[in-house]
């Protein structure tokens, strides 16, 4: 990760963050109290309020490290080299044929094993 964030906490994040923990639960609270009101108003409320603590915690020194992390991973996303259709179809093909061989090798083993017990203790299977 980039060292684009500074390295000290600031004593005020501790009153952030209890600050978004208030917020978020006083959500749940008013969104199971308030079950008398629209639905698409809670709703709202609710993203306005998730809003408002996203931005809080974001101000925060973990808030910022996080976020410089996010930024870091979607740069690595852009990348990647994804498959094309074929290869992901091809690849598919080859894994379901590999388990199913594995699959009745399973079998045929397991049936080599049952006869063998038989023998051994003379119960017939």
């Amino acid at each position: 990760m980039s060292e684009k964030v500074e390295n000290t906490s600031n004593p005020l994040d501790m009153v952030k963050w209890i600050l978004v923990a208030v917020l978020l639960g006083g959500l749940v609270y008013a969104y199971t109290t308030y079950e008398d009101i629209s639905v698409l108003y809670r709703a709202l409320g609710a993203v306005a309020i998730v809003v408002v603590a996203g931005f809080i915690s974001a101000t925060t020194f973990k808030g910022k490290t996080f976020l410089q992390f996010a930024k870091d991973a979607r740069i690595e996303v852009r990348k990647v080299v994804w498959p094309t259709r074929q290869e992901v179809v091809r690849m598919t093909l080859v894994i379901l044929a590999a388990t199913a061989l594995v699959g009745l090798m399973l079998y045929f083993i397991d049936m080599i094993i049952v006869w063998v017990v038989g023998l051994v203790t003379g119960i017939g299977v």
